[in-house]
């Protein structure tokens, strides 16, 4: 122990002598490296491992730490920082393994497609099992690239197995309301799973959480930018194969339409890790531009249905529409949270990412009202529990970050518990998510 406080003090007087860094923010980043530090001997290494590892992760100082590297060039220091990561393959294996993955993910998707004889047939295991089919090959991809011990292969095994047997063994009534709830939560549970290979095994890390929503966001932004090319090309080969006739349009679609867009999965991935550069210097113009434009849509759409009281008419679909929108608020704001400096000053940006939260949270107050009155009217269903569980998920956690965020705002807090407060609450999502398709379907008797 007192060796590890000699190395922090060490640190310390490095940083406190470096221009880039102002005197108080000092305290704040050695509250953030103790953080790191203690979350990395959480999981296993030793004191001298988890203090390097934790400087090489500390953001705006890598060069900071480049230097210090220089200067104690003979300790394992300069062996972590000078490092390229944690993955020194070729860049030529790389793009292999993804263009390998991305195959079989579509292979996988081509061959269930003909097992269920779409699109003549379409039978409802198939879209049950959509993310099924395509996020194993993710999740194998991150294992080859993180060099996953046997033991965490197995485990990051286990909840793809677990899920597949669960989902395909229930019985579901036809056209069952929990059967589309599988369907749209299944995906999103598994991509919680992917995030066990991703941060090669270290789920006590909030670093390595908070690394996966950077990927999510950045992953999200590649996948639409190749949907976009994948539409454009279909749209010319259709053009050009106008003069065969409709059937051979459909065709082709048919096949290469699933195929596309189940291997993309993977390329995007690749792509997050092969131009991290590239989104980087996206990033902060999306956040820029969206934030804003939400914050005064939600604002705006609190304050019209507080006001004429037209959130008691809610219909269903409209609920629908309300939760979608607060879920990709709480995504904007947590890849905004991700691409940010922690270690910098309150600004502006952090000003307007707190209305967006405030009027999401209005809003998920006038959704629950009009939720509690349709169950008093109706009762309790597959699809208003599953409703009100993820409204009263997104209360408690936008509650949580408005509360932090004005903190921080009033200089009464700091960035790095809000970070921790949305990096501590992501399981929470994911076990709703398993609840929904592992405990729904039998309670309401699949139907």
């Amino acid at each position: 122990m007192k060796a590890l406080e000699s190395e922090i003090a060490e640190w310390r007087a490095f940083v406190e002598r470096a221009e880039a860094v102002d005197g108080r923010d000092v305290e704040e980043l050695e509250a953030h490296l103790r953080d790191q530090i203690a979350d990395l001997k959480a999981a296993g290494l030793a004191e001298d491992e988890a203090f390097l590892i934790a400087v090489k992760r500390m953001g705006r100082l890598d060069e900071l730490s480049r230097e210090f590297a220089r200067e104690h060039s003979g300790r394992l220091w300069s062996q972590l920082v000078f490092a390229g990561g944690d993955d020194d393959q070729p860049p030529d294996s790389r793009w292999r393994a993804a263009v390998g993955f991305a195959v079989g993910a579509a292979i996988a998707v081509q061959v269930a497609r003909l097992a269920a004889g779409f699109p003549g047939e379409e039978p409802s295991w198939l879209w049950r099992n959509a993310g099924l089919l395509v996020l194993p090959f993710l999740a194998g991809y991150f294992g080859r690239r993180r060099r996953l011990s046997t033991r965490r292969w197995l485990l990051a095994a286990v909840p793809f197995v677990i899920v597949a047997l669960v989902v395909n063994l229930y019985r579901y009534s036809e056209g069952s309301a929990t059967e589309l709830l599988v369907a749209v939560h299944l995906p999103v549970l598994l991509w919680f799973a992917v995030a066990y290979p991703y941060m090669g095994g270290e789920l006590r890390s909030h670093e390595r959480r908070m690394d996966f929503v950077r990927f999510t966001g950045e992953w999200f932004i590649y996948y639409v930018l190749i949907a976009l090319g994948g539409g454009v090309l279909m749209a010319l080969t259709a053009l050009i194969l106008e003069p065969m006739g409709e059937a051979s349009i459909e065709t082709v679609i048919e096949w290469v339409l699933p195929s596309g867009a189940a291997g993309a999965v993977i390329v995007a991935a690749w792509l997050v890790e092969a131009k991290q550069k590239v989104v980087e210097n996206m990033a902060p113009v999306l956040t820029m531009l969206f934030t804003p434009l939400f914050a005064v849509m939600l604002t705006a759409a609190a304050v019209v249905y507080a006001v004429t009281g037209l959130g008691d008419g809610f219909d269903r679909e409209l609920l629908g529409v309300f939760d979608a929108l607060m879920v990709v608020v709480l995504g904007l704001v947590l890849y905004a949270m991700s691409a940010r400096d922690s270690s910098t000053s309150p600004g502006w940006m952090d000003r307007i990412q707190l209305v967006a939260v405030g009027g999401a949270l209005a809003l998920d107050l006038i959704v629950l009202a009009a939720m509690a009155g349709r169950i008093g009217d109706l009762g309790f269903t597959a699809n208003r529990t599953a409703a009100l569980g993820l409204n009263l998920l997104l209360l408690v956690n936008l509650g949580g970050a408005a509360w932090l965020s004005a903190r921080f705002l009033s200089g009464r807090g700091t960035f790095h518990r809000l970070e921790r407060w949305q990096t501590t609450y992501l399981p929470v999502f994911a076990i709703w998510a398993a609840v929904v398709v592992v405990v729904l379907p039998p309670l309401f008797a699949f139907a």
